[in-house]
Protein backbone atom coordinates (compact mmCIF):
# COMPACT_ATOMS: atom_id res chain seq x y z
CA UNK A 1 0.00 0.00 0.00
CA UNK A 2 1.60 3.25 -1.03
CA UNK A 3 1.74 6.06 1.92
CA UNK A 4 -0.16 8.81 2.29
CA UNK A 5 1.43 12.01 2.45
CA UNK A 6 0.08 14.66 4.21
CA UNK A 7 0.46 18.27 3.85
CA UNK A 8 2.33 20.39 6.43
CA UNK A 9 -0.51 23.32 5.77
CA UNK A 10 -3.39 20.91 6.10
CA UNK A 11 -2.78 20.14 9.62
CA UNK A 12 -2.45 24.01 10.24
CA UNK A 13 -5.70 24.30 8.87
CA UNK A 14 -6.78 21.55 11.27
CA UNK A 15 -5.31 23.68 14.15
CA UNK A 16 -6.53 26.74 12.73
CA UNK A 17 -10.07 25.42 13.12
CA UNK A 18 -10.14 23.80 16.50
CA UNK A 19 -9.25 27.21 17.55
CA UNK A 20 -12.05 29.02 15.74
CA UNK A 21 -14.06 26.56 16.73
CA UNK A 22 -12.68 26.62 20.73
CA UNK A 23 -12.91 30.38 20.77
CA UNK A 24 -9.49 30.54 20.93
CA UNK A 25 -9.36 33.45 19.16
CA UNK A 26 -5.85 35.42 20.47
CA UNK A 27 -4.47 31.30 19.15
CA UNK A 28 -6.35 31.50 15.94
CA UNK A 29 -4.42 35.09 15.12
CA UNK A 30 -0.85 34.26 16.51
CA UNK A 31 -1.01 31.13 14.47
CA UNK A 32 -1.93 32.48 11.10
CA UNK A 33 0.65 35.23 11.44
CA UNK A 34 3.51 32.78 12.33
CA UNK A 35 2.87 29.66 9.71
CA UNK A 36 1.51 32.34 7.09
CA UNK A 37 -1.28 29.50 6.92
CA UNK A 38 -5.08 30.94 6.63
CA UNK A 39 -8.37 28.83 7.07
CA UNK A 40 -10.89 31.33 5.46
CA UNK A 41 -13.55 28.73 5.91
CA UNK A 42 -16.96 29.84 7.16
CA UNK A 43 -20.39 28.05 8.31
CA UNK A 44 -21.97 28.75 5.20
CA UNK A 45 -20.55 29.38 1.36
CA UNK A 46 -24.33 30.33 0.65
CA UNK A 47 -24.99 32.38 3.91
CA UNK A 48 -21.84 34.58 3.72
CA UNK A 49 -22.18 35.82 0.00
CA UNK A 50 -26.18 36.41 1.19
CA UNK A 51 -24.84 38.68 4.18
CA UNK A 52 -22.43 40.43 1.33
CA UNK A 53 -24.89 41.15 -1.06
CA UNK A 54 -27.85 41.70 1.74
CA UNK A 55 -25.47 44.33 3.30
CA UNK A 56 -25.50 42.88 6.79
CA UNK A 57 -21.88 44.29 7.56
CA UNK A 58 -21.66 43.22 10.80
CA UNK A 59 -22.12 39.66 9.69
CA UNK A 60 -19.26 39.84 7.24
CA UNK A 61 -17.21 41.95 9.13
CA UNK A 62 -16.85 39.52 11.90
CA UNK A 63 -16.28 36.34 9.38
CA UNK A 64 -13.38 38.27 8.04
CA UNK A 65 -12.06 38.85 11.11
CA UNK A 66 -10.69 35.53 11.03
CA UNK A 67 -10.11 35.39 7.00
CA UNK A 68 -7.13 36.05 4.96
CA UNK A 69 -7.97 37.73 1.88
CA UNK A 70 -6.49 40.21 -0.75
CA UNK A 71 -5.75 43.06 -0.18
CA UNK A 72 -7.24 44.81 -2.77
CA UNK A 73 -10.62 43.10 -2.19
CA UNK A 74 -10.46 43.67 1.25
CA UNK A 75 -10.17 47.25 0.32
CA UNK A 76 -13.03 47.13 -1.90
CA UNK A 77 -15.28 45.43 0.89
CA UNK A 78 -14.24 47.74 3.27
CA UNK A 79 -14.85 51.03 0.54
CA UNK A 80 -18.23 49.95 0.16
CA UNK A 81 -19.17 49.83 3.89
CA UNK A 82 -18.09 53.37 4.00
CA UNK A 83 -19.99 53.68 1.52
CA UNK A 84 -23.06 52.78 2.73
CA UNK A 85 -22.69 54.13 5.98
CA UNK A 86 -22.70 57.69 4.48
CA UNK A 87 -25.83 56.69 2.56
CA UNK A 88 -27.01 56.28 6.35
CA UNK A 89 -25.42 59.19 7.24
CA UNK A 90 -23.45 57.43 9.90
CA UNK A 91 -20.68 59.94 9.13
CA UNK A 92 -18.72 59.91 12.07
CA UNK A 93 -18.34 55.77 11.69
CA UNK A 94 -17.65 56.17 8.55
CA UNK A 95 -14.87 58.39 9.03
CA UNK A 96 -13.57 56.52 12.03
CA UNK A 97 -13.42 53.45 9.68
CA UNK A 98 -11.27 55.79 7.04
CA UNK A 99 -8.93 57.13 9.02
CA UNK A 100 -8.31 54.53 11.81
CA UNK A 101 -8.22 51.20 10.26
CA UNK A 102 -4.84 50.17 9.08
CA UNK A 103 -6.50 48.25 5.71
CA UNK A 104 -7.38 52.33 4.81
CA UNK A 105 -4.36 54.14 5.94
CA UNK A 106 -2.70 51.60 3.40
CA UNK A 107 -5.03 52.94 0.86
CA UNK A 108 -3.98 56.41 1.45
CA UNK A 109 -0.48 55.72 0.99
CA UNK A 110 -0.89 53.27 -2.18
CA UNK A 111 -3.73 54.97 -3.60
CA UNK A 112 -3.91 58.45 -2.59
CA UNK A 113 -6.39 59.65 -5.38
CA UNK A 114 -9.11 56.68 -4.40
CA UNK A 115 -8.87 57.30 -0.77
CA UNK A 116 -8.85 61.27 -1.31
CA UNK A 117 -12.40 61.02 -3.03
CA UNK A 118 -14.00 58.82 0.10
CA UNK A 119 -12.74 61.90 2.05
CA UNK A 120 -14.60 63.90 0.42
CA UNK A 121 -17.87 62.06 -0.10
CA UNK A 122 -17.58 62.05 3.80
CA UNK A 123 -17.27 65.99 4.20
CA UNK A 124 -20.22 66.00 1.68
CA UNK A 125 -23.17 67.38 3.34
CA UNK A 126 -25.74 65.66 1.52
CA UNK A 127 -25.41 61.84 0.14
CA UNK A 128 -25.37 61.84 -4.14
CA UNK A 129 -25.47 58.12 -5.10
CA UNK A 130 -24.62 59.39 -8.48
CA UNK A 131 -21.68 60.93 -7.28
CA UNK A 132 -20.59 58.02 -5.00
CA UNK A 133 -21.56 55.25 -7.44
CA UNK A 134 -19.25 55.40 -10.89
CA UNK A 135 -19.73 54.32 -14.01
CA UNK A 136 -23.63 54.30 -13.99
CA UNK A 137 -23.40 51.45 -11.09
CA UNK A 138 -25.44 51.20 -8.25
CA UNK A 139 -25.22 49.72 -4.32
CA UNK A 140 -26.99 46.21 -5.56
CA UNK A 141 -24.68 46.05 -8.12
CA UNK A 142 -21.35 46.78 -6.18
CA UNK A 143 -22.79 44.29 -3.72
CA UNK A 144 -22.78 41.55 -6.06
CA UNK A 145 -19.48 42.83 -7.61
CA UNK A 146 -18.18 41.97 -4.11
CA UNK A 147 -19.93 39.06 -3.31
CA UNK A 148 -18.40 37.17 -6.45
CA UNK A 149 -14.48 38.66 -5.21
CA UNK A 150 -15.21 36.71 -2.28
CA UNK A 151 -16.50 33.61 -3.73
CA UNK A 152 -13.02 32.56 -4.78
CA UNK A 153 -11.59 33.27 -1.52
CA UNK A 154 -13.80 31.08 1.28
CA UNK A 155 -14.97 27.48 0.93
CA UNK A 156 -16.60 25.04 4.03
CA UNK A 157 -15.56 22.17 5.78
CA UNK A 158 -17.28 20.01 7.98
CA UNK A 159 -17.23 20.76 11.72
CA UNK A 160 -14.43 19.80 14.27
CA UNK A 161 -12.36 18.23 11.36
CA UNK A 162 -9.28 17.60 13.63
CA UNK A 163 -10.97 15.34 16.24
CA UNK A 164 -13.13 13.31 13.53
CA UNK A 165 -10.01 12.33 11.85
CA UNK A 166 -8.12 11.39 15.33
CA UNK A 167 -11.57 9.26 16.02
CA UNK A 168 -11.30 7.35 12.44
CA UNK A 169 -7.82 6.94 13.35
CA UNK A 170 -8.46 5.13 16.53
CA UNK A 171 -11.28 3.12 14.94
CA UNK A 172 -8.91 1.71 12.01
CA UNK A 173 -5.94 0.93 15.02
CA UNK A 174 -8.88 -1.26 16.53
CA UNK A 175 -10.50 -2.35 13.27
CA UNK A 176 -6.51 -3.58 12.74
CA UNK A 177 -6.73 -4.96 16.18
CA UNK A 178 -3.78 -2.77 17.60
CA UNK A 179 -6.79 -1.17 20.53
CA UNK A 180 -8.31 -3.19 22.25
CA UNK A 181 -12.63 -2.57 21.70
CA UNK A 182 -13.08 0.08 24.34
CA UNK A 183 -9.40 1.43 25.10
CA UNK A 184 -8.94 4.87 26.18
CA UNK A 185 -6.56 6.54 24.20
CA UNK A 186 -3.99 8.94 25.48
CA UNK A 187 -4.10 10.75 22.24
CA UNK A 188 -1.28 13.25 23.22
CA UNK A 189 1.18 10.59 24.42
CA UNK A 190 -0.03 8.19 21.50
CA UNK A 191 -0.54 5.62 24.43
CA UNK A 192 -3.88 3.51 25.34
CA UNK A 193 -4.37 4.67 29.14
CA UNK A 194 -4.45 1.06 30.31
CA UNK A 195 -6.42 0.92 33.83
CA UNK A 196 -4.63 -0.85 36.20
CA UNK A 197 -5.83 -4.19 37.73
CA UNK A 198 -7.54 -3.22 41.75
CA UNK A 199 -6.33 -6.74 43.62
CA UNK A 200 -3.04 -8.44 43.27
CA UNK A 201 -3.67 -12.03 41.69
CA UNK A 202 -1.39 -14.73 40.29
CA UNK A 203 -2.00 -16.02 37.14
CA UNK A 204 -3.13 -19.43 35.93
CA UNK A 205 -3.56 -20.16 32.47
CA UNK A 206 -2.04 -19.55 29.60
CA UNK A 207 -3.83 -16.80 27.27
CA UNK A 208 -1.46 -16.00 24.66
CA UNK A 209 1.80 -17.33 23.02
CA UNK A 210 4.27 -15.46 20.76
CA UNK A 211 5.96 -18.30 18.47
CA UNK A 212 9.71 -17.73 17.17
CA UNK A 213 10.98 -19.21 14.39
CA UNK A 214 12.46 -23.17 14.90
CA UNK A 215 16.04 -21.79 15.58
CA UNK A 216 15.12 -18.64 17.51
CA UNK A 217 13.84 -18.05 21.26
CA UNK A 218 13.88 -14.54 23.38
CA UNK A 219 16.89 -14.28 25.58
CA UNK A 220 15.57 -11.92 27.20
CA UNK A 221 11.94 -9.28 27.67
CA UNK A 222 10.56 -6.74 29.21
CA UNK A 223 7.16 -4.66 29.74
CA UNK A 224 7.50 -0.61 29.16
CA UNK A 225 7.00 1.02 32.57
CA UNK A 226 3.93 2.48 31.13
CA UNK A 227 2.54 -1.20 30.18
CA UNK A 228 1.55 -0.34 26.42
CA UNK A 229 4.65 -2.49 25.23
CA UNK A 230 6.53 -6.08 25.69
CA UNK A 231 9.70 -6.10 23.93
CA UNK A 232 11.72 -9.06 23.16
CA UNK A 233 15.42 -9.70 22.27
CA UNK A 234 16.02 -13.16 20.36
CA UNK A 235 19.41 -15.09 20.32
CA UNK A 236 19.00 -14.08 16.16
CA UNK A 237 20.03 -10.43 17.04
CA UNK A 238 15.96 -8.81 16.31
CA UNK A 239 14.51 -6.77 18.54
CA UNK A 240 10.76 -6.55 18.22
CA UNK A 241 7.95 -4.58 20.00
CA UNK A 242 4.40 -6.35 20.84
CA UNK A 243 0.75 -5.35 22.39
CA UNK A 244 0.76 -6.74 25.55
CA UNK A 245 -3.17 -7.48 25.03
CA UNK A 246 -3.34 -9.10 21.94
CA UNK A 247 0.54 -10.62 21.77
CA UNK A 248 1.05 -9.41 18.15
CA UNK A 249 3.36 -7.35 16.52
CA UNK A 250 3.26 -3.13 17.17
CA UNK A 251 2.33 -2.95 13.40
CA UNK A 252 1.29 0.71 14.64
CA UNK A 253 5.23 1.10 14.77
CA UNK A 254 5.82 2.56 11.32
CA UNK A 255 8.82 0.73 10.84
CA UNK A 256 7.59 -2.58 11.86
CA UNK A 257 4.87 -2.21 9.45
CA UNK A 258 7.52 -1.77 7.00
CA UNK A 259 9.18 -5.34 8.57
CA UNK A 260 12.12 -3.34 9.50
CA UNK A 261 13.09 -4.06 13.12
CA UNK A 262 15.35 -2.94 15.57
CA UNK A 263 18.29 -5.27 16.03
CA UNK A 264 21.49 -6.36 16.41
CA UNK A 265 24.40 -8.16 14.73
CA UNK A 266 24.45 -10.89 17.62
CA UNK A 267 22.62 -12.23 19.72
CA UNK A 268 20.50 -10.32 21.86
CA UNK A 269 21.26 -11.21 25.93
CA UNK A 270 19.55 -7.69 27.97
CA UNK A 271 17.14 -5.00 27.44
CA UNK A 272 16.11 -2.01 30.01
CA UNK A 273 13.24 0.64 29.85
CA UNK A 274 13.62 4.19 30.72
CA UNK A 275 11.01 5.20 33.32
CA UNK A 276 9.40 7.38 30.59
CA UNK A 277 9.11 4.06 28.64
CA UNK A 278 10.78 6.32 25.55
CA UNK A 279 14.45 4.66 25.37
CA UNK A 280 15.06 0.85 24.94
CA UNK A 281 18.68 -0.22 25.88
CA UNK A 282 19.78 -3.41 24.69
CA UNK A 283 22.53 -5.01 24.81
CA UNK A 284 24.32 -8.38 22.48
CA UNK A 285 26.47 -10.82 23.27
CA UNK A 286 29.51 -9.54 21.99
CA UNK A 287 29.41 -6.39 24.53
CA UNK A 288 27.77 -3.74 22.54
CA UNK A 289 25.05 -1.59 23.34
CA UNK A 290 22.26 0.37 21.40
CA UNK A 291 19.75 3.00 22.69
CA UNK A 292 16.61 3.07 20.60
CA UNK A 293 13.59 5.63 20.40
CA UNK A 294 11.47 2.91 20.30
CA UNK A 295 8.81 5.55 18.67
CA UNK A 296 9.92 5.52 15.33
CA UNK A 297 12.80 2.73 15.33
CA UNK A 298 16.04 5.24 15.87
CA UNK A 299 19.12 4.35 17.16
CA UNK A 300 20.16 7.56 19.25
CA UNK A 301 23.37 6.40 21.27
CA UNK A 302 25.65 3.46 20.67
CA UNK A 303 28.50 1.55 22.66
CA UNK A 304 30.52 -0.47 20.49
CA UNK A 305 32.99 -1.69 23.13
CA UNK A 306 30.83 -1.01 26.47
CA UNK A 307 32.47 -4.49 27.64
CA UNK A 308 34.88 -7.07 26.14
CA UNK A 309 32.48 -10.06 26.77
CA UNK A 310 28.73 -10.69 25.88
CA UNK A 311 26.61 -8.31 28.68
CA UNK A 312 23.88 -10.07 31.00
CA UNK A 313 21.67 -7.07 32.23
CA UNK A 314 20.72 -3.47 31.86
CA UNK A 315 19.71 -1.32 34.11
CA UNK A 316 18.60 2.73 33.53
CA UNK A 317 19.35 5.21 36.28
CA UNK A 318 16.24 7.01 37.91
CA UNK A 319 16.66 10.31 35.74
CA UNK A 320 17.71 8.19 32.67
CA UNK A 321 20.57 10.17 31.85
CA UNK A 322 22.96 7.08 32.60
CA UNK A 323 23.18 3.31 32.11
CA UNK A 324 24.49 0.25 34.10
CA UNK A 325 25.30 -2.97 32.81
CA UNK A 326 26.67 -6.08 33.76
CA UNK A 327 28.82 -8.60 31.91
CA UNK A 328 30.38 -11.83 31.71
CA UNK A 329 33.92 -10.03 32.12
CA UNK A 330 32.99 -10.04 35.60
CA UNK A 331 32.16 -6.11 35.84
CA UNK A 332 30.24 -3.44 36.08
CA UNK A 333 30.01 -0.35 34.18
CA UNK A 334 28.32 2.80 34.44
CA UNK A 335 27.83 4.96 30.77
CA UNK A 336 26.54 8.37 29.96
CA UNK A 337 24.23 8.97 27.66
CA UNK A 338 24.51 12.36 26.64
CA UNK A 339 28.44 12.32 26.31
CA UNK A 340 28.72 8.45 25.01
CA UNK A 341 31.56 7.44 27.59
CA UNK A 342 32.00 5.14 30.17
CA UNK A 343 31.89 7.33 33.38
CA UNK A 344 32.40 4.12 36.22
CA UNK A 345 33.50 0.85 36.37
CA UNK A 346 32.84 -1.80 39.45
CA UNK A 347 35.07 -4.35 39.87
CA UNK A 348 34.78 -6.70 42.69
CA UNK A 349 33.06 -10.01 41.29
CA UNK A 350 34.69 -13.17 40.44
CA UNK A 351 32.98 -15.00 37.93
CA UNK A 352 30.15 -13.30 35.84
CA UNK A 353 27.68 -11.04 36.85
CA UNK A 354 24.19 -11.96 36.06
CA UNK A 355 22.38 -9.52 37.28
CA UNK A 356 22.31 -5.30 38.32
CA UNK A 357 19.69 -3.26 39.23
CA UNK A 358 19.25 0.14 40.79
CA UNK A 359 17.45 0.53 43.90
CA UNK A 360 14.36 2.43 43.63
CA UNK A 361 16.11 5.83 45.02
CA UNK A 362 18.46 5.68 42.81
CA UNK A 363 21.07 5.80 45.51
CA UNK A 364 23.06 2.29 44.90
CA UNK A 365 23.39 -0.26 42.57
CA UNK A 366 22.67 -3.85 43.70
CA UNK A 367 24.52 -6.79 41.31
CA UNK A 368 24.54 -10.39 41.66
CA UNK A 369 26.76 -12.54 40.18
CA UNK A 370 27.84 -16.63 39.87
CA UNK A 371 30.67 -16.76 42.66
CA UNK A 372 27.34 -16.39 44.74
CA UNK A 373 28.06 -12.75 46.09
CA UNK A 374 25.07 -9.68 46.08
CA UNK A 375 26.97 -6.52 46.54
CA UNK A 376 25.74 -3.03 46.77
CA UNK A 377 27.68 -0.14 44.92
CA UNK A 378 27.30 3.73 45.31
CA UNK A 379 27.43 4.45 41.56
CA UNK A 380 29.15 8.34 42.28
CA UNK A 381 31.94 6.62 43.61
CA UNK A 382 32.31 3.26 42.51
CA UNK A 383 32.93 1.60 45.73
CA UNK A 384 31.49 -1.61 46.85
CA UNK A 385 29.72 -0.28 50.27
CA UNK A 386 28.33 -3.90 51.40
CA UNK A 387 29.05 -7.67 49.80
CA UNK A 388 27.74 -10.65 50.87
CA UNK A 389 26.20 -14.90 50.24
CA UNK A 390 22.93 -15.15 51.30
CA UNK A 391 23.13 -18.89 51.05
CA UNK A 392 23.55 -19.85 54.68
CA UNK A 393 25.87 -22.54 54.44
CA UNK A 394 28.13 -19.83 52.72
CA UNK A 395 28.53 -22.24 49.56
CA UNK A 396 29.44 -20.53 46.11
CA UNK A 397 26.11 -21.12 44.13
CA UNK A 398 25.50 -18.83 41.17
CA UNK A 399 22.88 -16.35 41.80
CA UNK A 400 20.53 -15.56 39.02
CA UNK A 401 18.96 -11.86 39.72
CA UNK A 402 18.45 -9.66 42.72
CA UNK A 403 15.18 -7.64 42.42
CA UNK A 404 13.76 -4.02 44.90
CA UNK A 405 10.70 -5.15 46.35
CA UNK A 406 7.83 -2.69 45.73
CA UNK A 407 7.39 -0.81 49.02
CA UNK A 408 10.43 -1.96 50.52
CA UNK A 409 14.11 -1.66 51.51
CA UNK A 410 14.79 -5.24 50.76
CA UNK A 411 15.43 -6.97 47.76
CA UNK A 412 14.17 -10.49 46.86
CA UNK A 413 17.73 -12.94 45.47
CA UNK A 414 17.34 -16.01 43.86
CA UNK A 415 19.87 -18.57 43.35
CA UNK A 416 20.56 -21.70 41.20
CA UNK A 417 18.85 -23.25 44.18
CA UNK A 418 15.13 -24.59 45.13
CA UNK A 419 15.39 -21.34 47.65
CA UNK A 420 15.06 -17.30 47.27
CA UNK A 421 15.74 -15.05 50.14
CA UNK A 422 14.45 -11.34 51.22
CA UNK A 423 17.35 -9.99 52.01
CA UNK A 424 18.93 -6.37 53.54
CA UNK A 425 21.08 -4.40 51.54
CA UNK A 426 23.36 -4.99 54.68
CA UNK A 427 23.29 -8.87 53.97
CA UNK A 428 20.93 -10.03 56.81
CA UNK A 429 17.96 -12.60 55.64
CA UNK A 430 14.96 -11.71 56.72
CA UNK A 431 12.80 -14.41 54.87
CA UNK A 432 13.71 -17.47 53.03
CA UNK A 433 11.17 -19.02 50.34
CA UNK A 434 11.66 -22.84 49.48
CA UNK A 435 10.00 -25.28 46.70
CA UNK A 436 11.23 -27.95 49.22
CA UNK A 437 12.27 -29.74 45.75
CA UNK A 438 15.51 -31.43 46.49
CA UNK A 439 17.11 -32.22 42.89
CA UNK A 440 15.73 -31.12 39.28
CA UNK A 441 14.18 -27.62 40.31
CA UNK A 442 16.72 -25.16 40.74
CA UNK A 443 14.67 -21.69 39.89
CA UNK A 444 16.68 -20.13 37.37
CA UNK A 445 14.97 -16.70 37.69
CA UNK A 446 12.34 -15.17 39.42
CA UNK A 447 10.50 -12.15 39.80
CA UNK A 448 7.53 -10.49 41.94
CA UNK A 449 4.16 -9.02 41.30
CA UNK A 450 3.19 -5.59 40.63
CA UNK A 451 2.12 -5.13 44.37
CA UNK A 452 4.31 -7.62 45.86
CA UNK A 453 2.48 -10.26 46.89
CA UNK A 454 3.04 -13.17 44.68
CA UNK A 455 6.91 -14.33 43.85
CA UNK A 456 7.28 -16.12 40.32
CA UNK A 457 10.28 -18.62 40.29
CA UNK A 458 10.63 -20.33 36.87
CA UNK A 459 12.43 -23.70 37.21
CA UNK A 460 14.60 -25.98 35.50
CA UNK A 461 12.05 -28.59 35.61
CA UNK A 462 10.14 -26.23 33.38
CA UNK A 463 7.41 -25.31 36.21
CA UNK A 464 6.03 -22.38 37.48
CA UNK A 465 6.54 -21.64 41.22
CA UNK A 466 3.91 -18.83 42.65
CA UNK A 467 4.59 -18.05 46.44
CA UNK A 468 2.82 -15.91 48.83
CA UNK A 469 5.57 -13.34 49.69
CA UNK A 470 3.89 -13.04 52.91
CA UNK A 471 3.89 -16.46 54.60
CA UNK A 472 6.44 -17.86 51.83
CA UNK A 473 3.52 -20.87 51.29
CA UNK A 474 3.94 -22.44 47.74
CA UNK A 475 0.23 -21.42 46.16
CA UNK A 476 0.59 -22.72 42.80
CA UNK A 477 2.74 -24.85 40.28
CA UNK A 478 1.94 -25.08 36.58
CA UNK A 479 4.15 -26.45 33.69
CA UNK A 480 5.39 -23.61 31.86
CA UNK A 481 7.23 -24.34 28.51
CA UNK A 482 8.80 -27.73 26.72
CA UNK A 483 12.67 -26.85 27.03
CA UNK A 484 14.06 -24.97 29.90
CA UNK A 485 12.98 -21.78 30.99
CA UNK A 486 15.32 -18.89 30.66
CA UNK A 487 13.51 -16.04 32.46
CA UNK A 488 10.03 -13.96 33.08
CA UNK A 489 8.74 -10.59 33.63
CA UNK A 490 5.89 -9.01 35.04
CA UNK A 491 3.35 -6.33 33.70
CA UNK A 492 2.98 -2.82 35.83
CA UNK A 493 -0.10 -2.20 36.28
CA UNK A 494 -2.02 -5.76 35.26
CA UNK A 495 -2.43 -9.17 36.67
CA UNK A 496 -0.03 -10.47 33.53
CA UNK A 497 3.21 -12.86 33.60
CA UNK A 498 5.39 -13.07 30.77
CA UNK A 499 7.46 -16.22 30.37
CA UNK A 500 10.39 -17.42 27.94
CA UNK A 501 12.41 -20.64 26.66
CA UNK A 502 14.16 -22.23 24.39
CA UNK A 503 11.79 -23.84 23.21
CA UNK A 504 11.03 -20.86 21.01
CA UNK A 505 7.96 -19.50 22.97
CA UNK A 506 7.07 -16.55 24.47
CA UNK A 507 3.86 -17.07 26.59
CA UNK A 508 1.59 -14.36 28.51
CA UNK A 509 -0.16 -15.27 31.72
CA UNK A 510 -3.20 -14.12 32.99
CA UNK A 511 -5.83 -15.43 35.86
Amino acid sequence: MAELEVDAQDVVRLMLQFCKENGLKDSLKSLQQESQVALNTVESVEGFLSDVQAGNWDAVLTACQSLQLPVQKLMALYEQVILELLELREVEVARAMLRQTELMLSMKQEQPERYLRLEHLCSRPIWDAREAYEGGSNKESRRVEIAKLLSTEVSVVPPSRLLVLIGQALKWQQHQGLLPPGTQFDVFRGTAAAKPDETDEFPTKCTHTIRFGKKSHAECAAFSPDGQYLVSGSIDGFIEVWDPETAKLRKDLKYQGKDELMMHEDAVLALAWSRDSEMLATADQTGKIKIWKVRNGQCLRRFDRAHSQGITCLSFSRDSSQLCSASYDATLRIHGLKSGKMLREMRGHSSYINHCTYTFDGLRIVSSGSDGMVKVWDPKTAECLSSFRPNPAGIEVPINCCHGLPKSDHMLVCDRSSTAYIVTLQGQVVKTISSGKKTGGDFLNACVSRMGAWLYCLAEDQMLYVFSMQSGKLEHMTACHDKEPIGLCHHPHKNVLATFASDSALKLWRP
